[in-house]
């Protein structure tokens, strides 16, 4: 800043620092390093000055002002040291979110560029995040959205309070705790999802202004929501709470809007919500088709239009549909291995917890993912179905992405062997049976908790061929020559000899480690190759019981 732009702003002439601010504000808009400010000390002179202004109630170019600041704030090298419990309390007080009762009194322009400084602040500098530990900023923000009903606050307010509240929760688990227990934070803000919905309940249709608010809303929701592993059982009132939230994220898959990209968004962090629901809250996912949704309970009944209907056993399963076709959109997308992780992992989690909840969930999605086998010619990892797509990631390099895909199949499967390898062939199934000690034809206790009922019924093309169905890769394979048809009893002795001594080869450098099931179904390391030979009076005695 030359020098007689700096004199301007620190004169105290508002009529000149207005005008100062203007011309900086301008020069600056989209400027996020301040290195020309900072190394000649003027950021903290600008700084100072700038609070001292806004300390004055006489101040008349407040917006300005905030603005100024909310442009310095995205510079962080000298705000740890700068910054001051004063100055962000000032700003809350600004903001309408402060300590005292007349907090609100600010002109909702000031509101909203107060809100922008803090957030700025807040998300660059670690003694903010500690400082709101203690002062009145969730407080006031849950104070105003406890009021959102009955003050006819702008989208602006609504939109940076919740902007404010996500950075707050996302960065300090302290604060997340806080707003969760001690301020009642989900209770409210389902109410406030709740608000946003009834307001566009006559037509069931979202603004784009609508869906950013929910949005935002959403993403505070999942902040509150996660928990670690060491507290996965909700207490009751907590329960409750769940229940309540699963039911309004129900009725806002029934919303509709002409932004395409919006309810993508939408749909992304209800599902990136529910992954932190306890499986017992997923039955609210389905409603009956006989029943109708008591609207004095939500304000905004059920949405079921013929087009957000999906029958399946008295039910309405649309929401299950949704979610099916969310993963399918999602492998398409997910074409890159790298963002495999990101975009099927929440939505692979959400599905599992779903099939587990419920005897009618499970059977929906299994209907669609794993239909009746017709053409098994090709592998079951190749082709563009939902069956295709998860197999494949059986034996993705990403593990966290393969053991969600296994597990997935494996409850659609009801968790029976037989019916997995049917699915998904022996070899891509390998690695789930071995982490769960099921190798070598042993079963689980995991299919107890299902129907005995089977859904199983093969159609008239797969019958034809199951005959010639290699259960290894999963699929039919034609008739090969035996490649040790003509060969003598010795020359046979040597061809073993010939393969043991190379598998002990492979071994002894390292690349391949032999191994033999034990007792406990999961594969345990032989030290010498002759070691499988133990193996073999046992797999023959468990081939001929089972043929």
């Amino acid at each position: 800043m030359d020098a007689e732009s700096l004199s301007c702003l620190l004169s105290g002439d508002y009529g000149r620092v207005k005008e100062a601010l203007e011309k900086f504000n301008k020069q600056n808009s989209q400027v996020f390093n301040f290195m020309h400010f900072t190394s000649t000390g003027q950021w903290v002179v600008i700084w100072n000055k700038l609070f001292e202004y806004l300390a004055d109630r006489a101040m008349p170019h407040r917006v300005d002002c905030l603005m100024a600041i909310k442009v310095l704030a995205r510079d962080k090298t000298y705000l740890n040291e700068t910054v001051s419990g004063a100055q962000l309390d000032g700003l809350l007080q600004l903001a309408g979110i402060g300590s005292s009762e007349g907090c609100d009194a600010a002109c909702e322009e000031v509101q909203v560029e107060a809100l922008k400084c803090l957030s700025n602040m807040i998300f660059q500098s670690t003694k903010c995040q500690e400082m709101c530990l203690g002062n009145a900023s969730t407080e006031g923000i849950i104070r105003r959205v406890k009021m959102y009903k009955e003050a006819p606050y702008g989208y602006d307010i609504k939109y940076f309070d919740m902007k404010l509240l996500f950075l707050l929760t996302a960065i300090n688990c302290d604060i997340r705790a806080k707003v969760r227990d001690q301020l009642h934070g989900l209770v409210y803000l389902v109410e406030t999802l709740d608000l946003f919905m009834s307001q566009a309940a006559i037509f069931k249709e979202f603004s784009d202004k609508d869906l950013d608010l929910i949005n935002e809303v959403l993403k505070v929701l999942f902040n509150l929501t996660v928990r670690s592993t060491d507290n996965l059982v909700p207490e009751e009132e907590e329960a409750t709470q769940f229940h309540r939230l699963v039911t309004v994220l129900h009725d806002l898959f029934f919303y509709r809007t002409l932004n395409r990209d919006k309810i993508v968004l939408l749909h992304s962090n209800i599902v990136n919500l529910l992954t932190s629901v306890p499986v017992s809250c997923y039955v609210e996912l389905v409603s009956s088709l006989h029943s109708k949704q008591d609207s004095s309970t939500t304000g905004h009944g059920d949405g079921s239009d013929q087009s957000t209907v999906v029958p399946f056993e008295g039910n309405n399963v649309y929401v299950l549909h949704v979610l099916v076709e969310f993963l399918r959109k999602n492998f398409q997308k997910a074409e890159k291995k790298s963002d495999q992780y990101e975009m099927l992992s929440p939505i692979l989690t959400v599905l599992i917890k779903a099939v587990r909840a419920d005897g009618v969930h499970r059977r929906y999605v299994r209907s669609i993912i794993l239909p009746p086998l017709r053409d098994v010619r090709d592998r079951p990892e190749v082709g563009k179905e939902l069956r295709n797509y998860l197999c494949s990631l059986l034996t993705s390099p990403c593990t966290q992405i393969a053991d969600l895909s296994a597990e997935l199949l494996f409850v659609l499967c009801k968790e029976n062997v037989g019916r997995m390898i049917k699915y998904t062939g022996y070899g891509n199934a390998a690695g789930l049976f071995a982490n769960r000690g099921l190798l070598g034809g042993r079963t689980g206790n995991g299919g107890e908790q299902y129907s005995s009922d089977s859904e199983d019924s093969d159609t008239e093309e797969y019958k034809q061929i199951q005959h010639a169905i290699n259960p290894v890769i999963g699929c039919y394979e034609p008739p090969k020559p035996n490649p040790l048809e003509g060969l003598s009893e010795e020359q046979k002795e040597y061809e073993a000899m010939e393969l043991v001594k190379l598998m002990d080869k492979l071994q002894r450098q390292g690349l391949i480690q032999p191994c033999k099931i034990g007792e406990d179904g999961r594969p345990h390391a032989v030290d010498h190759i002759m070691e499988l030979q133990e193996e073999i009076p046992e797999q023959q005695r468990d081939h001929k019981r089972k043929t």
